[in-house]
């Protein structure tokens, strides 16, 4: 499959814009994307190198991907159908977050929940994030179940000097949900669990603690293709926040949020096609990751240096800067970050091994992804992308290892 680029590719999808009457800015708002990356694609300047994206395209422009782009073969329907099937291991918190958690509280006198215990408490919502760390959803799932009720029955039976401290930790637990549920790619359940963190961190006055639930939410938007509601949010956000970091004395735990919030606008950029803005919220991550340093984990973000750079891989990727992402990636040591951090890491790799074509680079990458968090790379849709790219690009010459990632990860073609 030759990379969808070029003059002709763009005249492609001018011709099949103009038969379904779009205007270039309907097409863009349909797809998540801005009129003038529409414009820049139109006219062979903007490359789209992932399948993802092309198939969002051929979908906003209502055709077969195999119409937009015919060197692309598609499978059957049926195959088709397994391929978009994504596993899950979630369902259980999501039923957590489904209506209202505590009714049984609203309907009788609010005593204190006997079960809440503080200092229990707060060693399960410490095991919540070591396992959103590590990316062991199934675990997660399963600990998130009987824990969202509790935190949420406790944080109302509280008394008056408990209930603060029960708010902070229900609104971490939620942070970490949505965490969770935007690497899952379930955005609309990450909205959900994002919007309760920043309700649960006002009540319980943790004023950054909003700021992160903010955060939370730009990803899942982000993740539902509202580039718009998520540039609203990150650009508010920083600009309330960015006067109260600047002032002394200097607080970390601020710029941790600051940073992180121009790492979440980066991304918001990277996503349009925005390469100037993108680059510049990067560049301002890292002056903020020079004050932070390395070694803090400041509201769970992992803000630092490494982190910045990261994202600076992930932000060239999405961009179809492959080889800009590639030498940024041989100057990081992940070795201090979380498994997930780590695997993402690996996996944007060989995302930009896969622009480039370098086969057995981009597969030994995602192999050495899996190895350190399996349950990532094996539900993480991007990945799913990743290696059905691969697939289709090798077709009958697929190595056995490539096909039994596939099969792994639920991307045969």
């Amino acid at each position: 499959m030759t990379a969808p680029g070029g003059q002709d590719f763009g005249a492609r999808v001018a011709e099949l814009r103009r038969r379904r009457g779009l205007t270039q800015g309907e097409l863009a708002a349909s797809i998540g994307r801005t009129a003038s990356w529409v414009s820049q694609v139109e006219r062979g300047i903007q490359p789209v190198n992932r399948l993802d994206v092309l198939r969002l395209l051929a979908d906003g422009l209502d055709v077969a991907l195999n119409v937009l782009q015919p060197e692309v073969p598609t499978a059957s329907e049926p195959e088709a159908a397994a391929a978009a099937e994504s596993r899950n291991d979630l369902d259980q918190a999501r039923l957590a977050i489904s209506g209202h958690p505590a009714l049984d509280v609203l309907l009788g006198p609010r005593q204190e929940d006997p079960g809440g215990r503080l200092d229990e408490l707060c060693q399960e919502v410490d095991r919540v994030w070591a396992l959103t760390h590590a990316g062991r959803f199934a675990e997660l799932s399963e600990a998130l179940g009987p824990l969202v009720p509790r935190l949420e029955r406790v944080s109302r039976t509280a008394s008056d000097g408990d209930r603060s401290v029960a708010r902070q930790l229900l609104a971490r637990t939620y942070q970490a949900l949505a965490s969770a549920f935007v690497r899952q790619n379930e955005a609309d359940a990450a909205w959900v669990a994002a919007d309760r963190a920043i309700r649960a961190a006002e009540q319980a006055d943790d004023e950054l603690g909003v700021f992160v639930g903010v955060f939370r939410l730009v990803h899942a938007f982000v993740r539902l293709q509202h580039l718009d509601q998520a540039e609203h949010a990150a650009v508010t956000a920083i600009n309330a926040l960015a006067p109260h970091a600047e002032s002394e004395p200097v607080r970390t735990e601020e710029l941790s949020v600051l940073g992180s919030l121009h790492l979440a606008l980066a991304l918001v950029h990277a996503r349009s096609g925005h390469r100037t803005a993108a680059r510049e919220q990067i560049s301002r991550a890292r002056a903020v990751a020079e004050r932070v340093g390395d070694g803090r984990n400041d509201y769970n973000l992992e803000f630092g240096p490494v982190n910045v750079e990261i994202q600076a891989v992930s932000a060239a990727v999405e961009l179809g800067d492959a080889g800009e992402a590639l030498d940024i990636a041989d100057t990081v040591d992940t070795s201090g970050l979380s498994a997930e951090r780590r695997a993402r890491m690996l996996m944007d790799v060989g995302r930009a091994h896969t622009q480039r074509r370098q086969f057995g680079d981009a597969l030994a990458s995602l192999l050495a992804a899996e190895e350190v968090t399996p349950e990532v790379i094996r539900n993480h849709p991007t990945a799913r992308e990743v290696v059905r790219e691969l697939m289709l690009m090798a077709g009958r010459a697929a190595s056995p290892e490539l096909r039994a990632l596939a099969d792994r990860v639920n991307a045969s073609v």
